[in-house]
């Protein structure tokens, strides 16, 4: 099962930014740091910091701090900044999209990009209830903006709204076409707990379709396939589909740690620590290390455990709330602390109902030994008529462990 909300990316020119367990922590010193010296290394920053992609956010930097309120500047760059944010995990790259959208972000009827522009941000910083606003707006102001329609079934499906998740992906028929509306109707379906079918509608529509155009539309039907393979209980085929997902779209940060948590839940430690060791930047997939160097009784974990500890306290005393999911794993799996891991898990569930949100309560109420807990998301599985065998067997095990 995948670590953070699914959407859509670049398909129609806005990339949403992931939604959590893929964000960057700055340790639990918050205060600003001086250097000594003019030589002391602050960050270590990534080679492709200095590619094409800098310069050109770098360039429309400068353009739009002379122009603030050029606003095709604006939005392409805040359309880079969340692209960037996608790949690298770094929540920075949100603040710089809002900040190019500045001059718009508080107005009540902003320019139509803007308005869906702010609905992904604010989608990415779990304000769901606003962000449905802005697309309920957009769907009304521009009925043939395919991308409003795609933003609004990804948080639609957060939320647990499925049928209404459903009807938002009808549109897309007509407005981008069949392959784009099955990969919608896919993710709905496999969050809603209907893996085989989403599988079986998403495999029809990419075989009558053949090619699938840019590597990231490649990346995300097939993430979205192996996606729905996974929760059928079909690991091997989850596996070699996740891999081909990467292999067009490298910078794919989702669907990197969803392969590694794959790994983790067939007994590979190994093989997810090796696939997450290069992207300790991203908290979500420093998650996935952690979790991994415990499973192997490493002698790197203890330190890879403080520096996420650090960070996930970093997070609280910023106010920020989006990592209950990832930390109720942590406090689960590495600090063994059931009943810390419960409290995250239940008040993650106030925000978000997709399968890892109820796999992290079922298991910590059941490692709390608290099944009625649990009540909120076994009534949340039986009237989606859950089908994933994982979370069907978790529940069954609660069921018996209730007095």
């Amino acid at each position: 099962m995948p670590p953070v909300t699914r959407s859509p990316r670049g398909v129609f020119g806005v990339v949403l930014a992931l939604a959590c367990g893929c964000s960057r922590g700055t340790g639990a010193a918050s205060a600003p740091f001086t250097p000594d010296n003019d030589t002391e290394v602050l960050e270590q920053v990534p080679a492709r910091a200095t590619d094409a992609r800098a310069r050109e956010r770098a360039a429309l930097r400068q353009e739009l701090d002379r122009q603030p309120r050029q606003l095709e500047l604006a939005v392409r760059l805040a359309r880079l900044e969340l692209k960037e944010g996608r790949a690298r995990g770094d929540p920075r790259h949100l603040g710089w999209a809002q900040a190019a959208l500045a001059p718009w972000w508080d107005e009540a009827e902003p320019p139509h990009e803007v308005r869906l522009l702010r609905a992904t941000l604010r989608q990415s910083r779990h304000e769901f209830d606003a962000a449905l606003r802005d697309l309920e707006a957009a769907v009304r102001e521009d009925p043939r903006d395919a991308q409003a329609w795609l933003t609004r079934a990804v948080v639609l499906g957060v939320r647990g709204h499925h049928a209404e998740a459903e009807k938002s992906c009808a549109p897309l028929d007509t407005l981008a076409g069949a392959l784009t509306a099955a990969v919608c109707r896919a993710q709905v379906d496999s969050v809603a707990g209907h893996s085989r079918r989403a599988y079986a509608r998403l495999s029809e529509a990419m075989s009558r379709r053949g090619g699938m155009g840019s590597p990231e539309e490649q990346a995300w039907a097939l993430s979205t396939l192996g996606e729905a393979a996974a929760r059928a209980g079909d690991s091997a085929r989850a596996e070699l589909l996740y891999t081909q997902a990467l292999a067009a779209d490298p910078d794919d940060a989702y669907t990197r740690a969803a392969l590694a948590d794959l790994l983790l839940d067939l007994n590979r430690p190994g093989d997810a620590s090796r696939l997450m060791k290069d992207h300790a930047t991203d908290d979500g997939h420093l998650l996935r290390r952690v979790l991994a160097e415990t499973a192997l009784g490493s002698a790197e974990a203890p330190a890879l455990a403080q520096e996420l500890a650090e960070r996930y306290a970093a997070s609280r005393l910023r106010g920020d709330t989006l990592h209950a999911r990832e930390e109720a794993r942590f406090a689960l799996h590495v600090e063994k602390d059931a009943r810390k891991a419960l409290s995250l898990a239940q008040a993650n569930w106030e925000a978000q109902r997709e399968p890892w949100d109820v796999r992290v309560l079922l298991e910590s109420a059941l490692a709390a030994g608290a099944p009625e807990a649990a009540r909120p998301a076994l009534t949340f599985l039986d009237a989606s008529s859950c089908e994933d065998p994982g979370l069907l067997a978790l529940a069954e095990r609660l069921k018996k462990a209730a007095p």
